[in-house]
């Protein structure tokens, strides 16, 4: 039997992506419902005080606790993951869950503390921490699942 290995292209890598990295962010909402990382009715922490010093910082933490940033950056991520996979296959590791878990590392370890938009790791309870990691899984499980479907279809 004769196979053919398909031509790689950025930009249909990045489309395919994109589409996975948005039913995925639907699928992390609807697990984050399931298992929130705090329980229901305990209120986040604040990270950042509310003072005028600090306002415009603290304006950028309430636009990247947004619905609309969540989605922005679940296709985002999507797509340059996508686009990754094209030319480095092993991006694609665990049927995705190495890029859950690398993501919520850049994202809740890294990135959004050093930012002052979300508590340091060590100040986080054991149900945070397991509920990001567990929502971050499924983000990459099922990026990783559409993507590849997707990117068949777009041959």
């Amino acid at each position: 039997m004769k196979t053919t290995q398909r031509q790689r292209s950025l930009a249909k890598g990045a489309v395919a992506g994109l589409i996975g990295g948005l039913v995925a962010t639907a699928a992390k909402t609807a697990i984050e419902k399931i298992y929130p990382p705090r329980p229901r009715g305990e209120q986040k922490p604040p990270v950042l005080e509310e003072t005028s010093s600090k306002r415009g910082l603290a304006l950028v933490r309430k636009a990247a606790a947004s619905p609309t940033a969540n989605w922005g950056l679940g296709a985002a991520t999507g797509a340059a993951y996508g686009a990754l996979a094209e030319f480095y296959p092993a991006a694609t590791a665990k049927e995705g869950a190495s890029f859950g878990m690398a993501l919520v590392a850049l994202t809740h370890d890294g990135a959004l503390p050093a930012l002052g938009l979300t508590a340091r790791p060590e100040s986080q309870t054991v149900r945070e921490k397991s509920s990001e990691l567990a929502s971050h899984i499924v983000y990459g499980v099922v990026t990783e699942t559409v993507r590849r479907v997707v990117r068949r279809m777009i041959a």
